[in-house]
């Protein structure tokens, strides 16, 4: 993700998440601190025909990371998008040395659960009224890094967990 690219990601995020939208503020401080030896940030986008159809964000500190957002327009729902984002951001995270990933998802976000528990991560607690003005409480979930088991382990079987190379992700392929 780079700085032409807030303003359709905040058309997609509003469209998708119009009571918890992130600021175009927010985007800008976290792409900050995404480029540089210093980087401690991963964003990425997808596109389709000159379209944006998806971007997700990863933070890491020290040996901790946090998938800040990941977004998949409707239309991409069950095309593997959200996996491809999801290994992008994985994969940065091996790459920023993280043992762990933490992520935080709406309660009620059943579909974004069972991703995040194909690609290995646990429900450890819970953040009550974590997702404002709702008030809906966010699932916490943890994948520990094995290095025996590669990121992109997608299941064949699952459509929804397929990498699909018909929408390109946008963005470096290093963090720094």
């Amino acid at each position: 993700m780079r700085w032409w690219d807030i303003e359709p990601v905040l058309e997609l995020e509003h469209e998708l998440f119009p009571e918890d939208a992130w600021s175009a503020g927010m985007f800008w401080s976290e792409l900050a601190h995404a480029r540089g030896p210093g980087a401690t940030r991963r964003y990425v986008v997808a596109q389709e025909a000159g379209r944006l159809v998806g971007y997700a964000g990863l933070a890491a500190a020290g040996d901790l990371a946090d998938v800040q957002t990941i977004a998949a327009a409707r239309d991409q729902w069950g095309t593997g998008l959200g996996a491809r984002l999801l290994t992008e951001l994985l994969r940065a995270a091996t790459a920023f040395e993280c043992a762990e990933v933490l992520l935080e998802v709406r309660v009620d976000n059943v579909r974004a659960q069972k991703l995040y528990a194909r690609f290995g991560f646990e429900p450890i607690g819970f953040r009550r009224g974590y997702y404002q003005p709702g008030n809906v409480d966010a699932l916490v979930m943890r994948r520990v890094s094995d290095p025996a088991v590669p990121v992109d382990h997608a299941d064949p079987a699952d459509p929804d967990s397929a990498l699909p190379d018909s929408v390109p992700l946008q963005g470096e392929t290093t963090h720094g």
